[in-house]
Formats: structure tokens, sequence, C-alpha cells
């Protein structure tokens, strides 16, 4: 009778009193967060039950499974302290990261609250993203160094390998000279405030948003939903566009190939018109001028701000599309075109050399040379 009272009092205790502290510490979490609902730490604290709860478990069992008396623990006190042991460094790691998790999201949740300048918001968060992968890859590191040490095999191989460290390290280096860059480049991407997460960037000729930052890689989302993912190190080697430096608010402008005789200020006027009824338009800045002319047509430049990169295309479009239409409409004259009327026929001189009247065969032919009215056809009626 004790050898199965004392198992189950060895096993069901170590759980009981797990379940009992888990519960405890979820209470106290749970109250905490009710009397200061402005740090939200204290919730966030609340998803360490579980890795706690394993944590403590496997602590009482490493402590007490020598006590159950059974055969299989008596035949098998080394492997089962071990398993114990390495199933407590994993669970260890894996609390610790949690709690990281908790403070880091609980300092950008208050600052973001605060904060009114969402450029540095953008700026803080990717820095929380890059500090949360920093820990979660050192803890996991000194997890895995610490089950590898567990094993005295493992002991040897390491003294070993501390012996030709400096050989090692060089052919690494060597080897992971790409990875080692990109990660030095996140390093600087996450604070030397280049590009942020939320930044609308241009990068080879492809415009997007900045939608994830890593160590080794950046996502840029483009404005067709498609992901363009590119080493960090090209943001710290390249030139690229970053919208958002300094400011979301932008200014674009709007190209026409215009007639010469086109109506300069009476589009100025329908300019001004268009944008006051555009939602996307901020107000700041319009213009409307012409910046260069050729032979055949001259080119109109429209000016308009929006608050955003995606604002600032929907008040582009909106502009190209009504002025071309209103000119369609009211002025078609303005729009550009290719003249095809014949040329004009030079007088055949006389043998005297006076210039007589044209030769019959290169009379031109009035339908063509002029109007109803007799007029010149000019090409603008």
């Amino acid at each position: 009778m004790e050898n199965v009272l004392r198992p189950l009092t060895v096993l069901g205790g170590a759980v009981v009193l797990t379940l009992l502290l888990g519960w405890l510490v979820d209470l106290l979490l749970r109250r905490a967060d009710a009397r200061h609902p402005e740090t939200p730490l204290w919730g966030l604290l609340r998803r360490c039950r579980l890795p706690l709860q394993v944590v403590l478990l496997t602590a009482l069992l490493r402590a007490t499974y020598r006590e159950t008396g059974w055969w299989v623990v008596e035949n098998h006190q080394s492997g089962i302290g071990r398993a114990l042991t390495l199933i407590m460094i994993g669970a260890c790691a894996w609390l610790v990261v949690r709690i990281v998790s908790a403070a880091v999201e609980s300092t950008y949740a208050r600052y973001a609250t605060s904060a009114r300048d969402r450029a540095k918001v953008r700026r803080v968060r990717t820095q929380v993203t890059l500090i949360m992968r920093i820990v979660t890859a050192v803890v996991v590191v000194v997890a895995v160094a610490a089950i590898l040490l567990t094993f005295p095999s493992m002991r040897t191989i390491g003294t070993s390998m501390l012996a030709s460290a400096g050989i090692i390290g060089i052919v690494a280096g060597v080897a992971a000279q790409s990875t080692l860059g990109n990660l030095f480049a996140g390093f600087q991407i996450a604070f030397g405030d280049m590009v942020r997460i939320g930044d609308t960037v241009v990068v080879d000729g492809e415009w997007g948003v900045v939608e994830e930052v890593t160590l080794t890689f950046l996502a840029v989302r483009t404005w067709d939903e498609r992901r363009i993912t590119m080493p960090v190190s090209y943001f710290t080697s390249k030139p690229f566009e970053n919208w958002s430096r300094g400011g979301v608010q932008m200014t674009g402008t709007v190209f026409l190939q215009l007639d010469h005789s086109a109506p300069v200020n009476l589009m100025r006027e329908k300019l001004h018109e268009i944008l006051q009824d555009c939602a996307a338009w901020d107000g700041r800045d319009w213009s409307l001028a012409v910046t260069d002319t050729s032979p055949s047509t001259i080119e109109v430049r429209a000016v308009v701000t929006a608050k955003d990169a995606d604002d600032i295309w929907t008040a582009r479009c909106t502009v190209r599309e009504q002025l071309i239409a209103w000119l369609a409409d009211e002025h078609p004259y303005a729009l550009p075109r290719i003249a095809t009327t014949r040329a004009a026929v030079l007088p055949a001189p006389r043998e005297n050399g006076a210039v007589g009247h044209l030769a019959p065969h290169h009379k031109p032919d009035p339908a063509v040379t002029s109007g109803a009215d007799g007029d010149p056809r000019t090409g603008r009626g």
C-alpha cells in the first residue's frame, strides 16, 4: 500500500502545489491590473502563468522524484533527473522570454498612447521589435548552451572548441561575412532612425510601406499587396526614398501636355475648384503654371498637397482625370493634336523671272485651305 500512496503523494502534491501557486500568482496579477488600468504590464504578465507552472512542476519533481520509491525511478535515476533538468532549463528560457516581452510591450504601449509624434512612435516600435528578437536569440543560445553542458561529453567538446577559438573565429568570420554585415546593419537601422515600420519607401522603383524589420531582412508591402523582402544591408549601402522621413505630408505634381492655345488662367481656376471638392487635398498649397514649351505643345504643371502618400496619389489622379475631362468638354482646342492640312505651294515662275499665278495642277483645294466663310482655316474650330 505504501508503494502506491507514496508516489501518488509525491506526484499529486507537486501537481496540486503547482496549480495552487499558479492560481495565486494569476489572482495577484488580476488585482494589480484592476487597480492600475493605466499600466498594461500586469495584464501582459498573466501570459507567463503556463511557463511559470511548468518551471514550478519540474523543479518540484526534480527535488522529490527519488522519494516515490518506484523501481523504475530507482533504476533510471540519472536519466529521469537529466530529463527533468532539460525541461526545467527550457521552461526557464520560455518564462524569461515571456517576462521580457511583457515588459517591452508594456513600455511601448504606454509610450504610444502618450506620444503625439507618429514618426517617433514608429521608430520606437522598430527598436522594440529588434530588441525583442535580440533578447530571444540570446536566451535561446544560453538555454541551448546550458542544455549541452549537462552532458559530460559536451563539456569535453566545449573545452576543445575554446582551445581552437581563434581559428574557428577567423573561419566563421570569413564564412558569415554577409550574415554579420546584415546583423550590424539591423542594429544601425534600429538605432540610427534610417527607416521605421510603417514608413513609405521607394526601393528599386517599387513604392510600398515597411511592414517588418528584423536583424537580417526588411519586408516592404507594395500598393498591390506584394511583399518585397530585401537584406537590411541594402538600406545602409544604397540610396532609397523615404517619404515618411521628417513627416508624412507630401507634395505631388500632375503634368499635362497641351496646345499653345490652352486657357491657363481658366485651368488655374478649375484646379482650385476641383481641389475644394477633393477630400484627399489637405488645403496646404496648390498651384498651376506653364513649366516648359516645345514647337507643338506646352507643359502645364499642377501642384497639390496631401497629408500622406495614399492621399497624394488620390489627389493627383483626381486632378488629372477631371482637368482632362473639363478640357475635352469645354476647351477641346487645348488638347494636343497632329496637324494634317496640306502645306502651302510656291507659285510657278514666269519665263522673264516674274512671279505668276499658281500652276493649274498646283492650285490648292479651297475645302482644305479655307473655311465655309472664306477665311483661312486655322485648325482650331
